[in-house]
């Protein structure tokens, strides 16, 4: 399918795959916000196009297969992803340990099409398919008191290289505060362009949270913990004062090292081009969940 974008993308540029295969109407869940057409997806504007699968599957950062950006795509193939099991546990009505497509039955795969941004200043568009987050947490039952996710990849010792030279504390482990793994931009995603994901992009599953740098969409989970406390993550471990908790697109709060006001766009080869960074990676309406914050304090 051709994949479509609109500058400023929100729920509305969402073209959920009972849109396109049942030609049905969706209304859009967030204010000020209109119902999505027939078939037929978001209109192009500004002449911005997603990236190539072979773009996206090539200039990737996975610390578990290497530190470069081509080591994921070179050593990722020895990832394990047969009879995936998820546990799921913490403040939750059904803990469990999950076969994947258990945990995924009767939930609806969509595709969304996002700005990825990494803290390194660097971005991309990614046609990504999943399962609204929201879904997943209440099928398995959120508990009253959570008040955050956590997440964490898989430890393969034997198959991964930065395992091995021990480049972090692993396993990898990433958080959300509930409101915003509960909003409907955030997706547990399971494929890119309708192919599964590749092992260097997070297979079999990986969260994807649009309005945060890339680091804090966890890549090949095996564990969701629901918590009522705030979870220690692994950058933020290892450097508190470049890498905090929320993580949030910011082109005003500048890392330590390098500026966060522009982008350099994967993509445009030697000569790559360089845009503006939108706040909150251009997701205005996640502004709420951050009311009352100083997010030069919270970052």
């Amino acid at each position: 399918m051709a994949y479509r974008w609109k500058n400023k993308l929100s729920r509305t540029d969402i073209t959920p795959k009972s849109a396109y295969l049942n030609r049905r109407q969706i209304l859009a869940g967030t204010v000020g916000l209109g119902a999505i057409g027939l078939a037929g997806g978001a209109q192009a504007q500004d002449g911005l196009e997603p990236n190539t699968l072979e773009e996206i599957r090539s200039y990737n950062n996975f610390y578990e297969f290497g530190t470069g950006k081509e080591d994921p795509a070179l050593n990722a193939h020895k990832l394990d992803t047969s009879n995936w099991i998820v546990k799921v546990d913490g403040l939750v009505d059904n803990p469990g340990d999950y076969v994947m497509d258990d945990l995924f039955a009767g939930l609806s795969v969509e595709d969304r099409l996002y700005r990825f941004r990494c803290v390194e200043a660097w971005s991309m568009v990614v046609p990504w398919n999943g399962i609204e987050l929201a879904d997943i947490l209440n099928k398995v039952g959120v508990q009253s008191s959570a008040k955050y996710v956590a997440f964490e990849t898989v430890v393969q010792p034997e198959n991964m290289i930065g395992v091995q030279r021990r480049v972090l504390d692993f396993p990898y482990v990433e958080g959300l505060r509930l409101d915003e793994a509960m909003h409907p931009l955030t997706i547990m995603a399971t494929g890119i362009y309708d192919e599964p994901l590749a092992k260097q992009n997070g297979a079999p599953m990986r969260l994807v949270v649009p309005w945060k740098y890339g680091f804090k969409s966890i890549k090949s989970i095996v564990r969701i913990t629901l918590t009522d406390e705030e979870p220690p993550i692994s950058w933020n471990k290892a450097n508190r004062r470049e890498y905090g908790f929320y993580s949030n697109v910011n082109p005003t709060v500048d890392h330590p090292r390098w500026s966060q006001a522009s982008e350099r766009v994967i993509g445009g080869g030697l000569f790559a081009s360089r845009q503006d960074t939108l706040m909150f990676n251009g997701y205005p309406e996640v502004a709420s969940l951050y009311e009352g914050m100083d997010l030069s304090v919270d970052f």
